[in-house]
């Protein structure tokens, strides 16, 4: 998210943000009543600061917790090591690196200035920006993998093979990797120091084709795959559940809608407000008030907080993971451990299996009681 995170800190053009309300309100003559309200303004930001840079660490300290434990449990047990989890071991990888970036940035925030140098300040950015893209890629990877596990829970075996997701993760990573490319190029220092991106001139056009870019590739295709995927999803199961009417698959329909809703409605209510902030500041003035700015602050912690949330979507609502965690924290000791389901996927597979074979025969005896009948009508 550093690829855009501070805008009213650097001037960026469409933003009319001037760095004297920022910075030089500490050198103000003591004279005047404009300094009065800049004192204020001051005040208010340096509290906001203080504010934000807490949250901004315990957002860290949640989500490499909560992402590490999710890590270690995938690694530990051998029966973890399913395709569905692949992609959240990736998932949590990609978070794990995105919030060691938190700290960095929050003492930017808290102090008003980069003091780690030109390349540390590249490093992080590089770092941050790519997290950023994978963790939604991840998101996307994973919601096809739901909707191919429950639609096609046939023709998708040969495709949905550990290995094969491990060669998707790769893939992930490096279309990642080509994504940040103009974030890696133009990453720097300006002359506070900042660490932001320095766009060359013309920068109101750099800035405003950059804007757009990461909107499209870092929220708007992913949401609509994902929106999409789980659409197909709900229709798939409420079809099935129709035509076998079992009080199993409603449970099941009711889960998978609960499910879809929690996961689409996480993942909007994290990333647009921060999308509709760029956007927004390219295509009209934004008043840079401290109000406007302590409310950009904590937009960009809620988007950080998708990866604190991420765990309890992605791996708490598993009762394999629940179990495993379990274990692990000592909270309840979980025996059978290695008898636990070897994936979602599988019993989705199964399941849908199971369900096809009852159609079969329900479609075999409804068409043999027609058969039946029509035999009767002609003797």
């Amino acid at each position: 998210m550093a690829v855009e995170q501070w805008p009213f800190l650097t001037s960026l053009p469409n933003i009319s943000f001037p760095e004297s309300l920022m910075y030089d309100g500490y050198f103000l003559d003591n004279n005047s009543d404009y300094n009065m309200t800049e004192r204020v303004n001051i005040h208010q930001d340096t509290t906001s600061s203080v504010v934000i840079t807490f949250i901004y660490f315990v957002v860290c300290t949640i989500g490499l917790c909560g992402n590490a434990l999710v890590i270690y449990v995938i690694l530990r047990y051998a029966k973890m090591k399913t395709v569905t989890n692949i992609y959240i071991l990736n998932l949590a990888v990609a978070d794990v690196l995105c919030m060691m970036s938190l700290p960095f940035i929050a003492l930017q925030l808290a102090l008003v200035h980069w003091p780690f140098g030109e390349a540390l300040c590249r490093v992080i950015m590089s770092v941050d920006s790519l997290n950023q893209f994978t963790s939604i890629f991840c998101l996307m990877v994973m919601s096809i993998d739901r909707y191919l596990a429950v639609v096609h829970p046939i023709k998708s075996t040969k495709w949905r093979k550990p290995r094969v997701a491990k060669l998707i993760n790769l893939t992930v990573w490096g279309v990642s990797l080509l994504v940040i490319l103009p974030t890696m190029m133009f990453s720097g220092l300006d002359i506070v120091p900042v660490c932001g991106i320095v766009w060359p001139e013309p920068q109101d056009v750099y800035y405003t084709a950059f804007i757009v870019y990461t909107f499209f590739i870092g929220f708007f295709i992913p949401l609509a795959v994902i929106c999409m995927c789980y659409l197909l999803i709900i229709i798939k199961v409420k079809s099935s559940g129709m035509r076998v009417g079992s009080t199993k698959r409603k449970r099941s329909e009711r889960k998978v809608t609960r499910m879809v809703s929690i996961v689409v409605a996480v993942f909007v209510l994290c990333w647009l407000p921060f999308y509709v902030f760029n956007v927004t500041s390219v295509t009209s003035s934004i008043k840079p008030t401290p109000v406007v700015k302590s409310t950009f602050d904590c937009v960009v912690v809620l988007g950080y907080a998708n990866s604190c949330a991420n765990p309890i979507l992605y791996a708490f609502l598993s009762d394999n993971f629940k179990k495993s965690f379990q274990n692990v924290l000592c909270l309840k000791k979980v025996t059978g451990l290695d008898e636990i389901e070897r994936s979602d996927s599988r019993a989705d597979r199964s399941r849908m299996v199971h369900d096809a074979v009852i159609i079969g025969a329900n479609l075999e005896t409804h068409n043999a009681s027609l058969l039946n009948g029509e035999l009767q009508t002609s003797i």
